[in-house]
């Protein structure tokens, strides 16, 4: 299905969120290292109460190797990645996803960084529109509101 991908998440409780989230949806969770955390954190694990068995997570040490894996994996080598941003104009009901899809959140605190952004592999920025004056969703929101509406694009296939 698509690919939810978190690039050096620190909040234990929104990854456990989209563990949930992944396995509610058929979708695989990227955790783009470093972790500011442990996997078997008791916050994580119970954010995720019995659905870790249920989703499918992959871990990747670092961007560099995020990059590789999601290469091989597409077909013609080259991944769709969506870069989820506020600084983007383009909104993401906008983008027409594909299954194998990349939708990439940055860390909680700040987002994705500006070189990533500036990366030739990003296929577009995109942004979830809110109220002005607010800051950003919580992340595991964020990312749920983007699966869906990848999801719903494709008939919530297996739903």
């Amino acid at each position: 299905m698509f690919r939810i991908a978190f690039l050096e998440p620190k909040i234990p409780p929104n990854t456990g969120n989209a563990i949930r989230m992944v396995a509610a949806t058929g979708s695989e969770l990227h955790l783009i290292g470093p972790l500011g955390f442990d996997l078997s954190d008791a916050k994580l694990r119970r954010a995720g109460l019995d659905y870790h068995d249920l989703a499918s997570v992959v871990v990747h040490p670092d961007l560099p190797a995020a990059w590789s894996a999601w290469e091989a994996a597409a077909s013609g080598g080259r991944a769709r990645v969506y870069a989820f941003t506020t600084r983007a104009t383009t909104w993401f009901t906008e983008v027409g996803y594909q299954p194998g899809d990349v939708l990439l959140f940055g860390t909680e605190p700040v987002g994705l960084p500006a070189a990533v952004l500036a990366d030739p592999r990003i296929s577009a920025e995109v942004r979830i529109p809110m109220l002005a004056g607010r800051r950003s969703l919580n992340l595991s929101n964020a990312a749920a509101v983007a699966a869906y509406e990848a999801w719903r694009q494709h008939g919530f296939a297996g739903a």
